[in-house]
């Protein structure tokens, strides 16, 4: 038997890549990110809700324009740890991105943009499925 770490999700919606969207989630001790797809790019973000929603961290997830099927709904999700430390991206059930706020990092597929030097605390963004396992058990 395998222990299987538990993700809650907050966040579940349907979208379309290249639609203006916006989706924000907040969890009881405040930590919030923000999903947004403006268009022409799709970005993750962490957020400061105690700082005048300051802007800690962003990860790129996609160019519209490289989608091939962006006329088809997806299901995006935005899942958090237990103890509401990690939020994780998730679209059509594959991870993306996430943001770990206990230790200030931020993780996506394409390592893209490198870390700011005031917030995040790692160099090595790129998120591989054997992170997503470590994040989500720690």
């Amino acid at each position: 038997m395998t222990d299987k770490p538990k993700l809650l999700i907050y966040e579940e919606h349907t979208f379309k890549v290249g639609d203006d969207t916006f989706i924000d989630s907040t969890t009881e001790n405040n930590n919030t990110v923000v999903f947004e797809d403006n268009c022409e790019t799709g970005y993750f973000y962490a957020i400061d809700r105690n700082n005048g929603l300051q802007m800690l961290d962003g990860l790129h997830i996609y160019n519209v324009a490289n989608i091939t099927d962006k006329q088809d709904p997806c299901t995006l999700k935005i899942l958090w740890t237990e103890d509401l430390t990690k939020a994780f991206l998730s679209i059509n059930n594959y991870y993306h991105a996430v943001f770990d706020f206990k230790n200030k990092a931020g993780y996506c597929r394409n390592a893209f943009p490198n870390p700011n030097s005031t917030w995040t605390k790692i160099q090595e963004r790129k998120l591989t499925d054997t992170l997503i396992e470590e994040l989500a058990r720690d």
